[in-house]
């Protein structure tokens, strides 16, 4: 089978090639190395997808001979990692400074998992620092660049690992969603992003932003591909209290209808400040909902306009927390030749720290203190109470809510950067799905000025299985067959 080839196939159908005998894990992970390994030598002059790329295959994948017996699902499949997950000897920096280098003495449960499903790791993918942006321009590493114009942005915080799966530098990607950081980028450059149940997958050796609402989830070209991955991630973890036992297995999708599917459509979060490209899009795909026997009603979700502003209290505040551990003392950055501990701490976290991640940690540390804290932070999660008790409202009426994905279609490469808050509108359709922890996917549905649309998907807690379902039927439907140029 030559590259090319290898290339079109989706992680799901690269993994029953190896089953099949007619490709093996070592020839599909050199293809994809070799093409990660260009991009990141490519520095400025490529998509800057990676911060690390492995050098050879693994010699467990180049000797395993069961990859394709069912006792290893994942059949060797590469996949690339979001800089924020701890892998064992390998620099796991979270796009910081304050981190570079870092090389932890453990492996995140999530990446374990797959691991041990049979998923090779391939590469790590560069992320806004610490997962607090949209756009990817917060990484200490660089931009990364969308593979559909480079002149424009892929989307955050996991737009290393969207971009590099748009762009056919590896099959699938790992990535992680705080308040829309797999779906929006998903969004932007074209494929498939998936944020579960908050607790469904462990967040243990996940470098945290915000503990109440990161959540890792799949980024892949296809729906099928999406399930195949989170069937291996999902489950309890004693290491992780806030993760749950998944009430049933995950299935791989196979719906073509929508029968007797009802899908409601928040006003709040379908009208002013939403592109008319993107609705244009959103609209087609309502069409093709009804035409696969879908009906569509309006519902309300009252409180949803005020969840971004919700949002920038509680994370900010909860990163606040996380983040007073990089104090250059035990890992990462250190000032050189401090005066003292106090100088030692005040220049390791202005130099180690970014302008966004300082941004926050500001104001998150003014939400959490004395006199403030009922004000912000307490008000801030009555109105996250406020939103899941909307959803639950709108979940009685209908099976699934139906959103764009993301306000705008990808956006210039420092467009936004000089105004944080046109910035976190980005994650005006997301966000509420994050307080509320529900499950959402995005689907490409169509293009508007000849850059991807995406559109999102939300159902109930633990819904995944009827929500990955009804996405492969509409991913059918809208037959999306846009690609960026190959890079």
């Amino acid at each position: 089978m030559s590259a090319t080839d290898i290339l079109e196939l989706t992680a799901s159908a690269a993994a029953a090639e190896i089953a099949a005998g007619s490709l093996s894990a070592a020839e599909l992970f050199d293809v994809y190395q070799e093409r990660a390994a260009a991009d990141r030598a490519a520095g400025d002059h490529g998509l800057n997808c990676f911060t690390w790329v492995a050098e050879s295959a693994p010699e467990a994948v180049v000797a395993d001979k069961t990859a394709g017996n069912g006792a290893r699902p994942l059949a060797g499949v590469p996949l690339a990692v979001k800089d924020l997950f701890c892998t064992e000897g390998v620099p796991s920096q979270s796009g910081s400074r304050i981190l570079e280098g870092y090389l932890p003495p453990y492996t995140a449960s999530a990446v374990s998992r797959l691991s041990a499903a049979g998923a090779s790791l391939l590469a790590k993918t560069n992320q806004d620092e610490f997962a607090m942006g949209s756009s990817n321009e917060n990484s200490a590493y660089g931009p990364v660049r969308n593979p559909w114009d480079r002149s424009r942005v892929p989307g955050g915080s996991s737009g290393g690992s969207a971009a590099a799966v748009a762009a056919g530098l590896a099959p699938w990607a790992l990535g992680t969603d705080t308040g829309g950081s797999i779906r929006q980028p998903a969004a932007l450059c074209g494929i498939v992003g998936l944020k579960p149940t908050y607790g469904a997958v462990s967040r243990y050796g996940m470098i945290a932003f915000a503990s109440s609402l990161d959540q890792a989830g799949p980024l892949t070209r296809d729906v099928g591909d999406a399930a195949l991955l989170l069937r291996e991630m999902v489950g309890r973890d004693e290491r992780d209290a806030t993760s749950l036992q998944f009430p049933h297995p995950i299935e791989l999708p196979t719906a073509e209808r929508l029968d007797g599917v009802t899908f409601g459509v928040p006003e709040e979060l379908t009208g002013e400040g939403i592109e008319a490209g993107v609705l244009e899009s959103f609209h087609a795909a309502l069409d093709r909902a009804r035409d696969l026997g879908a009906q569509v009603r309006e519902v309300h979700l009252a409180h949803a306009p005020h969840a971004l502003s919700a949002y920038y209290v509680i994370a900010p505040a909860e990163a606040s927390s996380n983040l007073a551990r990089f104090d250059g003392v035990r890992y990462g950055y250190r000032a050189e030749e401090p005066r003292d501990l106090l100088d030692m701490y005040t220049r390791t976290r202005h130099d180690g720290f970014g302008a966004e991640v300082r941004r926050r940690i500001m104001l998150g540390t003014y939400a959490l203190s004395s006199g403030y804290y009922d004000a912000y932070y307490g008000r801030a999660q009555r109105v996250r109470t406020k939103i899941s008790e909307d959803f639950r409202t709108a979940f009685a009426a209908v099976d699934f809510i139906l959103t764009p994905t993301a306000p705008t279609v990808a956006f210039g490469l420092g467009e936004k950067t000089g105004d944080p808050l046109s910035m976190y509108l980005s994650d005006y359709c997301t966000v509420p799905m994050s307080l509320a922890g529900i499950p959402a996917i995005s689907i490409p549905c169509g293009l508007s000025r000849g850059l991807p649309v995406g559109l999102q998907v939300a159902g109930s807690a633990f819904s995944e299985n009827r929500l990955l379902d009804v996405a492969h039927a509409l991913e059918g439907a809208l037959a999306f067959d846009g690609s960026p140029a190959r890079v």
